[in-house]
């Protein structure tokens, strides 16, 4: 996708939703981290209802590593996963406590050396909590990426580079959550919707899906 396409690609998302957020739930850096680690491989939604009453007295990583394991699970246990995920977060709650003051640290190294957080989700947290130009991407952004030319790449990394090297700095801070809203309710993995995509014409993805017959007569 050249130059401008991308400007104007960006530019369409911005005027359909000029301030997107998260569809996490979280009260503060530290319920946000949580939430995100919970997120590996489960859904937005999934993860909300989980954490409803978790983050209701659960708010710091002392809150955390209070409730313990066990606890945690009982509150988790419908996201998959969730024994892993568990003994992740209290671990590494029990490093913020140690390590960071029971600050969530605004650094990446230091994100990342936590037990469960990797790559995609330090970017989240940079972004959301902290206000980086950082794109994190997920399975939606990846299709997008690809789907549409913006930024297309074999591995999630060298589509992250991509879209760092195109996305123009105007966009960059809300980059991440236009991509991901756009691949969760538009470009959907199985059947993209086309006929309401406002990028058709710029989009390089060219078995374009047709619109379902009870649409088109709306």
């Amino acid at each position: 996708m050249k130059k401008d396409a991308v400007f104007e690609f960006y530019r369409r998302l911005a005027e359909l939703n000029p301030s997107p957020e998260t569809e996490l739930d979280y009260v503060n850096p530290y319920t946000l981290l949580v939430a995100v680690v919970l997120s590996a491989q489960a859904t937005d939604v999934g993860v909300n209802k989980a954490t409803k009453r978790l983050f209701q007295t659960v708010q710091t990583p002392q809150a955390m590593v209070a409730l313990g394991e066990a606890g945690l699970k009982e509150h988790i246990k419908t996201i998959g996963l969730f024994n892993m995920k568990a003994k992740n977060v209290i671990a590494l709650s029990e490093q913020l406590i140690a390590k960071h003051n029971g600050e969530v640290p605004d650094d990446r190294e230091a994100l990342e050396a936590l037990p469960g957080v990797g790559r995609k989700t330090a970017n989240v947290v940079l972004n959301t909590a902290f206000g980086h130009d950082t794109i994190a991407v997920d399975t939606h952004i990846f299709r997008v990426s690809n789907r549409t030319g913006l930024a297309p790449g074999k591995t999630v990394e060298k589509v992250e580079a991509k879209l760092e090297t195109v996305t123009p700095q105007v966009f960059k801070s809300h980059a991440h959550h236009w991509l991901i809203l756009h691949g969760r309710y538009v470009c959907k993995a199985r059947r993209p919707e086309c006929w309401r995509c406002v990028e058709i014409d710029l989009c390089a993805y060219k078995p374009k899906t047709p619109a379902p017959k009870d649409k088109a007569k709306a």
